[in-house]
């Protein structure tokens, strides 16, 4: 990419010149969709982001909400959430990885320590040798860079579709914990402090990456974009973790900011813009580990593993002892000043620019949308056996334990409730709570309905923490979409803006972050939007019923019985079209209602209804040692069992009758029928008695590990 036209004329008309080769870099990279959401922004706002437990929200490195504690010495938890999807379809294994370093690094900015990750991938076909190539490499990747530097992953999720084919996703979120008086910011504070480098030397692998994030991807990418690929260094940064520790324990540090996007030039400006303040900077005192390096290349060099730090004169030489003593590189690259943004390089003065117009002086655009319409009602006329089989059976509705099996998802010792569950859940010992985490999107949903998808997105995610007794206290989200410039690709893009902070705001949940991701597009076509959303709720236990039966209650269905068919995977596995479900209209007080059975006594198991229905809710809570005996006659079979409306919940109880009284003029509750200790899932329906055992039912969602290993 290079600067457009119309952008230069811009920067000519506020620099009163033509900018150096080195400044137009700078502007073609920070004014980039990737770096300045051009085509985003004006959208964002519909989201609501304040609430009395929100610390900070949008704009930083990652946001800061207190969490609800008896105690007077406040406990903060940090969010963030980044997506890395083009690195991954050049390099599946270093763009995933660089990514989970990536987000990591944010929540060092804010003087927090990163104790749990959720990755939310998306592929092409699973059927297809390539989807199976770039999952295998981007697991592997974000398991490698995870477990190397002790953060466990423990939640997360993992869709196929065709339409990535071209163009996967890798989202990552994740979150950090801190007493309130570690709390720092990317924000330059004082004129005078000293900006100083640490962590690994600066190649230049990784040039360019934010505008080669912000255009389409090529046929030639996995060859051509490959020097735009980041390479990431695990141990450098475990090294980077702790010090960063010591740093801010020792009140070290004034502000921080990860190098991402766009470099040490990103970062630095990014800095000292948000404080109203400019710096000097001399590029040459960057700790370099290739030799003739350019003023552009140490400006914009995406190399990882590195923090800019804003400290007082007087502490610099004990940043720097530390530094040393986890053997990282650690460069006085300049000052904070009242003034522009100015770069000099070899005695040059190479960039002289307002920082503030550098950040933020991107004109938005204002681009054409058509709104999408929904599908019309086309059912197939499906053998309930085979329908089950194939859904049941499918990649997306099937075990993914190949792939959080191969994450370190206990290290730290705070994963109580584990990867494979509706969500997961941390023990948050200073507070004395336990944090829930949940994340991830349905292609298939947004792709039917866009708005009403993505409102299903936020409800889902919503109800998996509910599903664990816990409440809803923030989320982040990650936008990904296609070109924004087809009218049809935006028109998609802004319903599922839209749907998810309509349904956030009803859940009275805060977005208190996020990212976008446009021109995910290839030759194979725009990927669907996919709204990927990173929830924590919080519990006053650290444990909670389990998503497997215990043999001892009656089952019992939260929620409507049957619904529409539309975005669901019944449909995607034998054919035909339908609408959305309409969603509940009360779906704050159905998920209160939830939780409150969920935490009594007379809750043995729960497990949400989502993808595949509630023959997948079902088939998942069937063990060896329970199974069940359920009856469908007197609905339609087929709306019952795949169905994937959300705000649902199977529910073993030994006191149906009180959770009937509590959903009461809340939400309808259908008997399923017993829970008893055969290992058997036995269903009646549509006047075919189905029958499986456990061994079977784990046979059939055994695909991934069949083909995979």
């Amino acid at each position: 990419m290079s600067l457009d036209d119309s952008d230069r004329e811009l920067v000519v008309a506020e620099l009163g010149r033509d900018p150096t080769s080195a400044e137009e870099a700078l502007f073609e990279n920070l004014w980039s969709e990737h770096c300045a959401y051009r085509s985003s922004r004006p959208l964002l706002s519909a989201f609501e982001s304040e609430s009395d437990d929100v610390v900070i929200g949008p704009g930083d490195d990652a946001a800061v909400v207190e969490l609800p504690s008896a105690d007077a010495d406040s406990t903060y938890i940090t969010m963030g959430i980044e997506s890395h999807n083009h690195p991954s379809y050049v390099d599946p294994y270093d763009g995933a990885a660089t990514g989970v370093g990536g987000i990591v690094r944010d929540t060092l900015s804010m003087g927090a320590y990163p104790i749990a990750l959720a990755d939310s991938l998306y592929f092409g076909g699973f059927d297809r040798e390539h989807s199976r190539y770039l999952l295998e490499g981007v697991v592997e990747g974000i398991a490698d860079y995870g477990n190397s530097i002790g953060v466990p992953t423990v939640t997360g999720s993992t869709q196929f579709h065709e339409d990535y084919e071209g163009n996967p996703l890798v989202n990552v979120a994740c979150v950090g914990l801190l007493p309130a008086e570690r709390l720092i910011t990317a924000e330059a504070q004082e004129p005078g402090n000293k900006l100083l480098l640490v962590g690994n030397s600066t190649g230049r692998d990784g040039l360019g990456g934010a505008s080669f994030a912000s255009e389409d991807l090529g046929e030639d990418a996995e060859t051509e974009d490959r020097p735009a690929v980041q390479v990431g260094d695990p141990y450098t940064e475990k090294l980077l973790i702790e010090a960063n520790e010591e740093l801010v324990d020792g009140q070290l540090v004034e502000s921080a900011r990860d190098l991402g996007a766009a470099g040490l030039g990103g970062a630095s400006s990014e800095l000292v813009a948000k404080g109203e303040l400019g710096a000097d900077i001399e590029l040459g005192r960057v700790h370099q580990r290739e030799p003739n390096m350019n003023a552009m290349e140490i400006l914009l060099a995406e190399s990882q593993e590195r923090m800019v730090y804003e400290v007082r004169p007087e502490n610099v030489e004990a940043v720097s002892e530390i530094a040393e003593k986890y053997d990282l590189g650690c460069t006085v690259i300049g000052d904070v000043t009242d003034g522009n943004y100015v770069c000099e390089f070899e005695g040059e003065t190479v960039v002289d620019v307002p920082a503030e117009f550098l950040g933020d002086g991107a004109p938005m655009n204002d681009l054409p949308s058509e709104a999408p319409t929904q599908p019309e009602r086309d059912l197939p006329d499906a053998d309930v056996r085979e329908a089950f089989e194939a859904v049941v059976g499918s990649p997306n509705c099937a075990s993914k334990s190949w792939v959080y099996r191969q994450y370190d998802h206990e290290v730290q010792t705070r994963t109580s409730v584990l990867p494979g569950d509706d969500s997961a859940v941390l023990a948050i010992r200073r507070a004395e709570l336990g944090l829930a985490f949940s994340s991830g999107a349905n292609p298939n949903w947004t792709t039917t309905a866009p708005y009403d998808g993505s409102r299903a997105v936020a409800l889902e995610n919503a109800t998996n923490l509910a599903a664990k007794g816990a409440t809803p206290l923030a989320a982040v989200d990650c936008l990904n979409g296609g070109n924004p410039e087809k009218p049809d690709v935006y028109g998609g893009f802004k319903g599922i803006v839209d749907g998810l902070a309509d349904m956030c705001s009803e859940l009275d949940v805060p977005v208190v972050g996020g990212n976008v991701s446009l021109y995910n597009d290839s030759p194979s076509g725009p990927i669907p939007p996919t709204p990927t959303l990173a929830m924590t709720g919080t519990t006053e236990e650290y444990d909670a019923p389990p998503t497997e039966l215990t043999g001892d209650g009656t089952l019992l269905l939260v929620g409507e019985p049957a619904a529409e068919l539309g975005g669901s995977e019944y449909l995607a596995q034998v054919g035909g079209s339908d609408r959305f479900p309409t969603l509940p209209e009360n779906a704050s007080e159905r998920l209160a209602t939830l939780r409150d059975v969920v935490t009594g006594d007379a809750a043995l198991a729960v497990h949400d209804v989502s993808d595949g229905g509630l023959a997948v809710t079902l088939a998942e809570m069937v063990s060896d040692d329970a199974g069940a005996t359920v009856s469908l006659d007197d609905v339609d079979a087929h709306e019952s069992l795949f169905s994937e409306l959300p705000g649902r919940a199977v529910v073993e109880t030994t006191d149906p009758d009180a959770v009937v009284e509590a959903f009461d003029g809340v939400a309808p509750v259908t008997e399923l029928g017993q829970a008893n200790d055969s290992g058997t899932l036995q269903i009646d329906a549509d006047g075919e008695g189905l029958r499986y055992t456990a061994d079977e039912i784990a046979e059939l969602r055994n695909v991934l590990v069949r083909e995979l290993e």
